[in-house]
């Protein structure tokens, strides 16, 4: 048989990242990485990279995804009894539903959620707006669709407000629901300052809120004020700036990302981005802001500087809400307390994972870790044994076309920077500790990097 004729009968394949949670369908392939629409999987280059946080195809694994639910097992509109609660349908919602249904069919799964459930992935929105991309076409699957595929209940439009753990009881704006184990999924909400109204702002930290932003800026070209540079206000400046619209870039630092990135890196991108026309103010602090007649907004820095723009991104960072922890009395720091071992909270039956959790003292604001994190929990809440989640902290990728910007390894305050190597397109250093290498920043392009990679020395 032909190649051509069985690649028509063969159908087409999905795998999926399994650091960031892309799925490469081979039937669209990556137009925008040069692989055309029906280009398989293993016909792709080994140093093609993911789009969204640049590892290689190596790091994809095929995906599968799970069968409806069998009405004998777990029926499409589940008894309404006593069962696992999940609080949140992000990524980490969705992952521990998926693994709790892959070790036990059976099991009453209810899931809160304050929005749709839809489901997407989430890094791809610091990214899609240059790719032309929209709130619908970024659902993989709407929320109804996954909770009938699972098995599930699902309670849109719900927010949980109180927590009882000695009643195992979840009190939500529905009524009040009981629980064997509840799963707390709920994320981290923009922290918004002061000086930033809620009402002139927008924060990119949904679906829903990215799909309205993308809906005003598809009129005409517009500016764009994005206040803080860290990694989701760098993606978001060049995203906007690839899209046609003028950015400025606002922050503290007098150089981008400076609170992860040495000085040599933060310039470069700093750099990167005024090729793109991207206008970076740094050292400054808003003193204010003021809606205009017009719809323009005026936002005035505490030195004098004032920029008028039609929208401002507020990227300041994420906080855990701690009300609902609050509420039960959960230990809390910066996030809900888990054992590292199992993610359970302190009270009895509750276990938390991914954006909202607190590990010996960090928060972990990291795609890579859900799926295991979720496998964890999942073992645990079924009474299966599970050797323990292990949690590492994952290398940090800059979702850049201009300027790829990958760090590894635990880099800590006092460690000394040294340059390994460095070229007009590609940078490399090292921060050693105590005579120990503790971190590894690689800051170029794809070729570059992967040149040195492969073990290329200057």
């Amino acid at each position: 048989m032909s190649a051509t004729m069985e690649s028509a009968v063969e159908p087409w394949r999905q795998y999926i990242c399994r650091v960031c949670g892309l799925i490469y369908d081979e039937e669209l392939g990556d137009p925008d990485s040069g692989l055309a629409p029906g280009t398989r999987f293993e016909d792709i280059p080994d140093d093609w990279e993911c789009p969204l946080c640049g590892v290689t195809k190596a790091d994809f694994d095929p995906y599968v995804k799970r069968a409806a639910a069998q009405a004998s097992s777990a029926p499409a509109n589940p008894p309404r009894g006593v069962g696992i609660v999940v609080v949140g349908a992000g990524l980490a919602g969705w992952a521990v539903v998926e693994a709790i249904r892959a070790a036990d069919a059976g099991t009453p799964i209810t899931m809160v959620c304050g929005g749709k459930a839809d489901l997407y992935n989430k890094p791809e929105l610091s990214l899609a707006l240059s790719r032309g991309l929209t709130a619908s076409s970024l659902v993989r699957e709407s929320g109804a669709a996954a909770a009938r595929r699972l098995g599930v209940r699902l309670c849109e439009d719900t927010f949980a407000i109180g927590l009882a753990p000695a009643l195992r009881q979840l009190r939500t704006t529905r009524g009040a629901l009981l629980y064997t184990h509840l799963v707390l999924a709920q994320g981290a909400r923009p922290a918004l300052p002061a000086e930033l109204p809620s009402a002139l702002c927008w924060r990119i930290n949904d679906l829903a809120t990215w799909g309205s932003l993308q809906e005003r800026l598809a009129q005409r070209p517009q500016r764009v004020a994005i206040v803080g540079a860290g990694m989701i206000g760098c993606e978001l400046a060049e995203d906007f700036a690839r899209a046609g619209h003028r950015v400025t870039l606002f922050d503290r630092q007098t150089l981008p990302l400076s609170g992860l990135l040495p000085e040599p890196a933060a310039k470069r991108l700093k750099q990167s981005h005024a090729k793109l026309g991207v206008d970076y103010l740094g050292g400054v602090e808003i003193a204010r802001v003021e809606a205009l007649g017009d719809g323009a907004k005026l936002l005035e820095t505490r030195c004098g500087r004032s920029v008028t723009v039609d929208h401002i991104v507020a990227a300041t960072g994420l906080a855990t809400d701690h009300r609902l922890a609050r509420s039960g009395a959960l230990a809390f720091d910066c996030g809900i307390k888990v054992d590292p071992l199992t993610l359970a909270a302190s009270a009895p039956g509750v276990y938390a994972l991914g954006d909202c959790v607190s590990i010996e003292g960090a928060t972990c604001r990291f795609v890579e870790p859900i799926a295991r994190q979720a496998d964890a929990v999942a073992h645990h809440v079924t009474g299966r044994w599970h050797e323990g989640y292990r949690h590492s902290r994952p290398a940090v990728r800059l979702k850049s076309k201009i300027l790829p910007i990958e760090l590894s390894g635990a880099p800590c305050a006092d460690g000394e920077w040294r340059i390994i190597r460095e070229d007009d397109s590609f940078l490399h250093m090292e921060q050693w500790r105590d005579g120990t290498a503790a971190a590894s920043l690689r800051v170029g392009t794809a070729k570059a990097a992967s040149f040195f990679k492969h073990g290329a020395h200057a």
